[in-house]
Parts: structure tokens; sequence; C-alpha cells
């Protein structure tokens, strides 16, 4: 455990200050770059001035940097792939199709449902919006489904991925940490995802009867002819995406999936979309606008390519420098070693799990540290009060992991309100599985606790 240099006062104007300003831009909508610049800077002389050396932060900060090199390709892939598939018909041609076949159906419910099994598939809570989560806002458009509504039930299917898909990184990372394996995990993990997703399913399934009318069908109608006469749909580009699927479930890697998208959607744009290469290029680095006749596809198909991104990756910098300074200083340590070291029961143990969890993910902008911090300083404690670690690992997932789309500053949240075009704020109220996982555990671990205190009187009753 990191040995902490600052006072007990100076952790908590630390944390404020740097807090503070992160809100703010939030509050005003600002870009977060000006905020994580800030909070780095001070917390940079913080550590300075509590006798850390320039290189021990150097080092503290450009090690998890340098870890972290892969999720900046991903990010930047992500806004190569959306443009893409826009500008070769993939993503116009799962609209017309699942505008023809959703016709008649509850589409929030049905989009809950689809993004959820989708997710789960691909592995990756981003890489599911930002490619199938796009065809399913178009439809829901047809529909007239309000977008931040649709949105908030993509973000609740797709973080299923980070919470039990086998292919993700992000559960992946919460296993090894917590030294379980993936059926220990899953096992325990039923007990509170089931439900989680009945009770969102049923949200969503009375939230979209409310969205079904003779002038949504006329909506979908307009869609689905401006997309036949401006894009060459066919059932085959609909291949793509399923092949991606595909390859996520025999195990290649995200960003490998979606450099594959990216050349295969590339080569259709220019032989079957008349596209130029030139065209193509433009696309992906300054994103793609529909350029049509019909202003319900030019509010529909829009991207904005590597150099939207080009700022989530500098705030994503920013989120892993500050988090890092807040670990390597000992800060974080301070703020958890009380809470754990009072842990006597399993309710106890559970419970300021998720807490530690959730303030984690929270403060440090991203899952990473909501995941490794708990697992690392709670491992011994489930040990000592007999709890299995696949229940640190579900509990971890319930709450730190599936919390992060939830807050404006955070990694997750930026990158999909750049790629849907919806804000945080907007979607957050209607993202339910994030909120009710956490509550649901809390539930289950307090009927559980309740049910075996109710068993052990009555057998302590029975021996007398």
């Amino acid at each position: 455990m990191e040995y902490c240099k600052f006072s007990k006062k100076q952790i908590y104007i630390t944390l404020f200050l740097c807090i503070i300003p992160i809100v703010l831009c939030v509050i005003m909508n600002l870009s977060l770059v000006y905020a994580f610049l800030f909070s780095v800077t001070f917390a940079i002389l913080m550590s300075l001035k509590n006798g850390f050396t320039t290189d021990e932060i150097k080092t503290m900060i450009f090690k998890d940097i340098i870890e972290c090199r892969s999720l900046y390709i991903v990010v930047l892939l992500i806004g190569a792939t959306v443009s893409v598939w826009l500008s070769s018909g993939v993503v116009p041609s799962m609209i017309f199709y699942g505008l023809s076949y959703m016709e008649g159906m509850n589409i929030l419910f049905s989009a809950f449902i689809l993004i959820s099994i989708s997710s789960i598939f691909i592995g990756t809570a981003v890489g599911t919006i930002s490619t199938i989560g796009i065809a399913i806002i178009g439809i829901g458009k047809g529909f007239g489904i309000p977008e931040h509504i649709l949105v908030g039930a993509i973000v609740s299917g797709a973080y299923l991925a980070d919470k039990i898909s086998p292919l993700s990184g992000i559960l992946n990372l919460t296993i090894t940490t917590t030294e379980t394996n993936y059926k220990e995990v899953l096992k325990s993990s039923t007990h509170t995802i089931i439900p989680t997703i009945i009770i969102c399913a049923i949200i969503y399934f009375l939230i979209g009867n409310q969205y079904s009318s003779s002038e949504t069908s006329e909506k979908a109608l307009q869609l689905i002819n401006a997309m036949d006469s401006e894009f060459l749909i066919s059932p085959y580009l609909i291949l793509m995406p399923v092949s991606i699927v595909i390859l996520s479930i025999i195990g290649v890697k995200s960003n490998y999936c979606m450099i594959s998208g990216i050349v295969v959607g590339g080569i259709v744009s220019i032989f079957f979309q008349d596209t130029s290469i030139l065209e193509l290029v433009n696309y992906i680095i300054f994103g793609f606008s529909a350029n049509s006749n019909f202003k319900i596809v030019n509010e529909t198909l829009v991207s904005g390519g590597v150099v939207s991104m080009i700022s989530v990756v500098i705030i994503v910098i920013g989120a892993i420098s500050l988090s890092s300074i807040l670990q390597g200083t000992g800060i974080i340590n301070y703020l958890t070693k009380d809470i754990i070291y009072k842990i006597s029961t399993r309710k106890e143990l559970i419970l300021k799990t998720g807490l530690i969890s959730g303030v984690l993910t929270a403060i440090t902008c991203d899952q990473t540290m909501g995941i490794v911090v708990p697992s690392r300083l709670l491992k011994s404690k489930y040990k000592d009060v007999g709890v299995d670690n696949s229940v640190l690992a579900r509990t971890i997932s319930d709450t730190g992991t599936i919390i992060a789309p939830l807050m404006p500053w955070n990694i997750n949240a930026l990158i999909i309100s750049l790629v849907t075009g919806v804000s945080c704020v907007a979607y957050a109220p209607f993202a339910m599985l994030c909120f009710i996982a956490p509550l649901v555990t809390c539930i289950m671990c307090s009927i559980k606790n309740t049910f075996k205190s109710r068993s052990n009187e009555s057998l302590r009753s029975g021996n007398k």
C-alpha cells in the first residue's frame, strides 16, 4: 500500500479542486480538456509540494499512459468505423431492413434485447454502440422515438458486455484482479443480472408502448424510401456486422475487428456506393455527412470521423494522468483504508465494495481504478469474512463497472456522446440497467443477510 505524504486536509482540498473543474465544465458545456489540464496541473503541484520528485510523478503518469495506448487506438478506430459504415451503406441497409421488419413491434423493448445479445458477442460496450447501436438509433428515429430515450436503452443493453461477456477486456481485468475464473463469476452474476434484465425489459416495454401510432409508421416509411433512393441497399451488406460478431466470438481482438470492418466497408463504399478514394479518406478523417435531398437522411446519417475523437483521446490521457497521481501518491488508499478496516460482516463487505468501486470510477473518470483498487485491497478481507471472490468480482461489475456511462466526465460517457450525438445528461436517466444493477446488488445482499440472520437465530433457538 502506497504511503501518503499528504495531510488529511490536503487530501480533501486536492480532491475537491481536482473534481470541481470537471463538474463546472459539464455544467457550462465546456470541453473537459480544460478541466483535466487544470486538475492534473494542480495535482502535480500538490504532489511536488508534499515531497514527491519530478521523476516519481513522471513515472506515475507515463507508466499508465503507455499501458493504455491500445485504448487510444480503439477510440480513433471507432470514429473511422462509424464513418465507413455509413458511407458503405451498411448502416443504411440495417436501418432499411430494420424498419421494414420491426414495424408494429415495441421498438424500445426490441432495441434493448437486440443490443443486449449483440454486446455479449461483440464483447465491448462502446464497440456495440458505435456499430449496431448507430443503426438502431436510425431505426428509432423512423418510428419517432426520442433519441435520448433510445440511446438510454442502447447503453443499458451495451453495458452487459462489460458485465458478463467472456470477450470483454473489462470483465477479464476483473477476473484477473480478483483471482477468479469466468465460470465462477458468471454463476455468481446470475443472482443479480437476471432480475436486473427482467426489470429493465419491463420498463422499456412500458415506455415503448407509447410510441406506436400511424404517425410513427409514416416516418418509418419516409426513411425507408429515402434510404432506398440514396444508397445501394442490400441484405448482403448486413453480413459485415454479422462477420464482426463472429470474429468477436472466435476471439479476435476488438481493434482487429474494427480494422477489418473499415477495410471491407471502404471497398464496398468505392465499388458499390460510387465513393472515390479521396472522399473515403475524407470521411474517415473528418467524418461522414449525408448530402441528400431528404432532411431525415441528413439528420440521421452523421459522424465525426477520427478528428472528432482526438479530443476524446486527449481527455482520456488527462483522466489516466489524474487517476495515476491520485493512486501513486497514496490518496486513494488513504481514503479507502479506514472503510476496509472496519468491515466485519458479509452485508457490510458487499455494500462497501460497491461503494468503493463506484466512488473510484466516479473520481478517476475510468472503470479501471474502480476494478483494480477494490480487487487488490479487498481480496484478503473476503477470505477473512468467508465470502467467495466471485462475489467480489460480481459486486465490482454491478457497481463500478456498470455506472461508468452515467457520469459526463467519464471516458465511456464521452465516447457515447460523440458517437451518438446525445449528451450523457440527456440519456443517463433512461440507462436503466446502470441504475438498477447496483440497486439489485444492494437489495439481494440485504435479503440474503436477513435470511441468514433468521436462520442463525432459529438454529440458536433450537439448540436451547
